[in-house]
């Protein structure tokens, strides 16, 4: 039955959103709208039976695989969401043809590192996600959730209320290591306390989560041990689950972060993934290679370790993980971040609830207004930020930085066991809505780092591949169809830290699971996403 409707729906999404309907109607009258798709299709001499497919024609295929380009046509079914074929197929009476004149199609964009969940009521459209071509996200990473809402949980109120894309979900260790030691929680955990933790993340992984995701540059999971990471990674193993992490630090202590989680690759025996991998210590810029080959000796002596990457020289994060030892007055710590990691004019305090009036400013802005030098102001902010954080529960500060550069970006984007992540969410940072986009145009069409073929694999079947999910990534029959249609001759984006949800443009149209999610630079309120599940 649930199907059958989502192919009625469709049939009148097809009808009334597309521009090549018979009508163009908002989504919001499809309700009046249904009778009418079945009295059109009855009057048609040429359609005796109800639209059951869509065909996207004339296209340029990039099926996710990495191989060549090539021209060819996709059918899509509504009844079974899925794709009924992929090359040289001719239109069948009565289906809709979308002719996209020789522009790529491709699967659509898996997004494996996100928080486009944090708003997702506010934001059900998805409008910064789905004007990217991203058709899934993944959620709960850098080992955190907005809240405690078990991955059973918030399935059940998204399979109730779904959003425009698909959702799949890493159990958070951050979240439930405060859920199970409370305030008193800068210490490694107890025996006790870890099987608490087991407890929970075997009930996450029930529930389909992907497997276990870390966060250990913040609280609480700055004060774990490894080995507690790898009790709770030998539990996502034995379920055949993965283990997503984003690592205990980004600058100076690079290298041994790296080596943590290959160690609990090693030892936990299973596939290990470093979030938004990124060199944050200016001295240690132009080092790609050395770090590829500390990872490439890793998958060479047997451990399954992939990346993932946005592409922006700046970050976002909060003041405290510019103080590793939470030594907020510590003036050396200070003096080397703006030496080693982002000067005071290049760190922005977005988001600072102990001083909204801080808002939008540079530290070195603050220090101005305050009359201070630039070190006693950073010192000051970070304690303030602690100081809220402690008292009232939520974040004191949001920031973003830059310390990171283009060419360290392209180097990494380019091994082959790396995909494409926005990090982002619906403001902020400009990642949020730009990064894919920023991809193809910048590092593909402008500076040739990547192949289009190499690319889109890094953004669909390379991103399911680390993902371990099936029917998805990849334009082939049987598989969802999630797709995307896009100009690589103008696709661009347009976010900026100015203007952070400016939309990109150049990306035409995206089904998702056989639905019109986006045409022609808008939603269309079609709310056609499912909880993606790993394949097992």
């Amino acid at each position: 039955m649930k199907q059958t409707v989502n192919g009625i729906v469709t049939i009148a999404q097809e009808y009334f959103v597309s521009t090549r309907g018979v009508f163009r109607m908002p989504v919001r009258f499809l309700s009046l709208a249904l009778p009418a798709v079945f009295l059109l299709t009855a009057c048609d001499n040429d359609v005796q039976q109800p639209v059951t497919s869509t065909l996207i024609s004339n296209a340029m295929i990039y099926d996710g695989s990495g191989a060549d380009a090539y021209r060819g046509a996709v059918r899509i079914d509504f009844a079974t969401q899925r794709i009924l074929a992929v090359g040289d197929v001719e239109p069948v009476p009565g289906e809709f043809v979308y002719d996209v004149d020789g522009l790529a199609v491709a699967p659509g964009f898996i997004d494996t590192h996100s928080h486009h969940d944090e708003d997702l009521e506010e934001h059900r459209d998805m409008p910064g996600v789905v004007s990217q071509g991203i058709t899934t996200i993944v959620r709960g990473m850098d080992g955190s959730t907005a809240g405690y809402t078990s991955v059973a949980d918030f399935n059940k109120a998204f399979e109730a209320r779904p959003a425009a894309v698909n959702v799949a979900s890493y159990s958070p260790h951050n979240t439930i290591r405060q859920l199970v030691m409370g305030a008193d929680n800068r210490h490694h955990a107890s025996d006790e306390e870890i099987a608490a933790m087991a407890a929970l993340l075997e009930d996450d992984l029930d529930a389909g989560a992907l497997g276990l995701s870390t966060g250990l540059e913040y609280e609480p999971g700055i004060f774990s041990s490894t080995e507690e990471l790898i009790v709770l990674a030998n539990i996502a193993a034995k379920r055949g689950r993965r283990y997503s992490s984003h690592l205990r630090d980004e600058d100076d202590r690079f290298i041994e972060a790296l080596e943590e989680i290959i160690r609990i690759g090693r030892e936990a025996h299973l596939p290990v993934h470093v979030s938004h991998i990124k060199l944050a210590d200016k001295l240690y810029w132009g080092t790609t290679d050395e770090v590829l080959g500390v990872m490439n000796a890793a998958r060479a002596d047997g451990v399954e370790l992939t990346a993932d990457i946005y592409p922006y020289e700046r970050w976002a994060s909060n003041l405290a993980v510019l103080f590793p030892d939470r030594d907020y007055g510590n003036r050396a710590t200070a003096e080397y971040t703006f030496e080693r990691t982002a000067a005071p004019e290049d760190i922005v305090l977005v988001r600072y609830p102990p001083e909204p009036r801080f808002e939008g400013m540079t530290i070195a802005e603050v220090a101005t207004v305050t009359e201070r030098d630039a070190v006693d102001t950073l010192l000051e902010l970070s304690q303030a930020a602690a100081d809220y954080r402690l008292e009232t529960g939520e974040p004191g500060s949001e920031i973003i930085a830059r310390s990171m550069n283009d060419t360290d970006i392209a180097g990494f984007m380019q091994w082959p066991y790396i995909n494409i992540c926005s990090d982002g969410w619906h403001g902020g940072h400009p990642r949020g809505y730009g990064s894919f986009p920023r991809v193809l145009g910048r590092f593909v069409r402008d500076s040739r780092d990547l192949s289009l073929e190499e690319a889109i694999y890094k953004m669909t079947g390379r991103a399911a591949d680390t993902l371990g999910i099936a029917d998805r990534g990849r334009l082939a029959v049987g598989n969802f169809a999630d797709v995307v249609v896009f100009d690589p001759a103008t696709v661009r984006d347009h976010a900026s830290m100015t203007d952070p949800t400016a939309m990109s443009t150049g990306i035409r149209r995206v089904w998702v699971n056989g639905r019109l999610a986006f045409d022609a630079g808008e939603t269309t309120h079609a709310y056609s996403g499912e909880i993606v599940t790993p394949d097992e």
